[in-house]
């Protein structure tokens, strides 16, 4: 009787072990990182051919752009802007942070220039194209930092609301809105601005979900190789203008959040995420950077399921980057 009552007691655990050893063989399993080669500051859209385009902060002057039919396997499908055609508003500047969208029968890139300690003259463009893979046609830039009076205006994140086309961006002097004119090509007016966050921040995207802003953004430094400290946080709001909270109802004005992604064993610098994709599960996911520890070559791309608690807040398993986990279904 009392062998009876142990088995009793340990065969639930067993199972559950066997049930994590052995997944479901109709459950596909992915590693990260997904794409190896240096992909900072991802953006990724859901093209009308049904294919997943993930664009990153240029290499060898040029911006690359990966395509996917699941998010998990990558192959390159070119540059962003043909040889001639980058953006060329800021001298000897970077093309940095791209943010893609899809509207007014166009995909539309916006994007910011910016050479290291170039706060001052950095900048905000948009490029146009007909095709997700471009070649994309460079209008030039939206603003300067020293034209709309905030430093360091980069990272540009677009975002529609109640009818109305804004731009937010900002890294480490606060983070800044804007409308934009109904085309989406041209700020509507400065008098517009307003400020979402506070100092701590770069990198901002905001997410609508059931009846909730959140903005995440990404805290830290970016780029110091095994040394960064760059993670991934968040806030929430009931307008896009804010005031943004965390759960102890402290503001992010006051550079108060929620860090949603720490570092690991495997993975560093944990930031600048993409915008959130949806599942045919209704699994929410999102692109990000990291150094992978093991080959700390360049910022490669992380796909990380999020997950909602019961008071709606977002969050990730073991609170970092995943290893090898369960792949979207698309």
């Amino acid at each position: 009787m009392h062998i009876l009552s142990t088995l009793l007691l340990i065969l639930p655990g067993i199972f559950s072990f066997l049930h994590l050893s052995h997944p479901d063989p109709n459950q596909s399993i992915y590693l990260n990182p997904v794409i190896t080669a240096n992909m900072p500051d991802p953006s990724v859209i859901q093209a009308a051919d049904g294919f997943f385009y993930v664009y990153a902060t240029e290499k060898n002057k040029q911006m690359p752009i990966y395509k996917s039919s699941d998010l998990v396997n990558w192959t390159f499908a070119g540059n962003a802007f043909a040889e001639g055609g980058r953006p060329h508003f800021e001298p000897k500047a970077g093309v940095w942070a791209p943010d893609i969208n899809y509207f007014n029968d166009h995909y539309v890139l916006y994007y910011a220039m910016s050479v290291w300690g170039g706060e001052e003259t950095c900048g905000i463009g948009v490029a146009i194209a007909s095709r997700p893979d471009g070649p994309f046609t460079d209008l030039g830039k939206l603003f300067r930092s020293n034209e709309i009076g905030v430093k360091n205006s980069i990272d540009p994140f677009f975002i529609e609301d109640q009818g109305r086309k804004y731009l937010l961006w900002g890294s480490f002097r606060g983070i800044y809105g804007i409308e934009l004119a109904q085309n989406g090509l041209t700020i509507a007016a400065k008098e517009t601005m307003f400020q979402a966050a506070g100092t701590a921040y770069e990198g901002v995207y905001v997410y609508k979900n059931n009846g909730y802003y959140y903005l995440f953004a990404s805290v830290g430094s970016c780029c110091k190789g095994l040394e960064s400290t760059y993670r991934t946080v968040v806030g929430r709001s009931q307008n896009l203008k804010g005031p943004y909270l965390n759960k102890n109802g402290e503001s992010m004005m006051d550079n108060k959040h929620e860090v949603i992604i720490h570092k690991n064993d495997s993975f560093v610098g944990t930031g600048h995420n993409s915008e959130i994709v949806t599942d045919k599960k209704g699994r929410t996911w999102m692109l990000l950077h990291a150094f992978d520890t093991s080959n700390p070559k360049g910022r490669q791309l992380i796909l990380q399921e999020i997950l909602w608690d019961k008071q709606g807040w977002p969050y990730v398993k073991d609170d970092s980057p995943a290893i090898r986990a369960i792949a979207p279904s698309f």
